[in-house]
């Protein structure tokens, strides 16, 4: 009986946690860049009663085993690295990633994240920075009397200055990309931290090696879905009540057994 409360609540304790998977993923839905995630479970272990196989007689033996599940337990979150939507802004400063990679930043402390976020901004140095004010690591820095900036879908970054009639390359612009992107370190504000589970990174020229060209004026918005989103809530809504009821059902059964004479 007992088994079957600490059962039930292993269940629980898992749409909750889907739940709270599902809720972060409708929160962003739209912040650029953004990859949904994805809880997923495993069954725990097994208490056997009888194994399968086991010698019933003279030369007889049980076709099936007697085992009773304990529950089950949430393995991982899984980050889904499929391109969201684009998103057309005409901000010659907003570039989308059209295919794989990562653009990789600079922390303060020189350490390398990666984001999908390529909503860019200049800093006083005229450098590309993100909304945090992190420098790619490319480097890029524009003139201070550039009168407009080109992003090439190879990365090429040019600005048209004043006194010349072609514009004025400056820098480029690099993606990174790994084995597993799904084993990197979400770190929040849109950044993800290399791990061992990755890969090693690797590092080149939008649509080279495999990686994705970029689209100057457009933005990747988040890849949720709202309407899986919304029947995954309600999904894990009813599992979790299911699985209250049979806690409230074994509850009842202890207490009919708590009365007997």
């Amino acid at each position: 009986m007992f088994r079957s409360l600490t059962t039930a609540a292993t269940g629980m304790e898992a749409q909750q946690t889907k739940l709270d998977v599902t809720s972060n993923n409708i929160a962003n839905v739209s912040t650029a860049g953004f990859k949904k995630g994805r809880a997923e479970f495993q069954d725990l272990m097994y208490q056997t009663v009888r194994s399968a196989g086991a010698v019933t007689g003279e030369g007889t033996r049980t076709p099936v085993g007697l085992q009773v599940g304990l529950g089950v337990r949430t393995v991982d979150v899984q980050r889904m690295h499929g391109v969201g939507d684009m998103r057309q802004t005409n901000n010659p400063l907003d570039v989308a990633i059209e295919g794989h990679g990562f653009f990789p930043v600079t922390l303060p402390n020189g350490d390398p994240v990666y984001t999908r976020d390529g909503a860019l901004k200049i800093d006083a140095e005229g450098r590309l920075v993100t909304s945090d004010g992190y420098p790619l690591v490319s480097d890029v820095s524009l003139p201070p009397d550039a009168l407009s900036i080109t992003i090439g879908p190879d990365g090429t970054v040019s600005a048209q200055v004043p006194g010349e009639t072609a514009p004025v390359e400056v820098g480029r612009i690099s993606l990174t990309t790994f084995a597993n992107p799904a084993g990197l370190e979400t770190m929040g504000r849109g950044f993800y931290r290399e791990t061992p589970a990755a890969g090693q990174p690797l590092t080149a020229n939008p649509g080279e090696n495999g990686m994705g060209s970029l689209s100057q004026g457009t933005l990747e918005m988040s890849n949720v879905k709202i309407v899986e989103e919304m029947i995954d809530l309600i999904s894990g809504q009813r599992a979790y009540e299911v699985n209250a009821r049979v806690v409230r059902a074994a509850d009842e059964m202890l207490q009919q057994t708590a009365n007997l004479r």
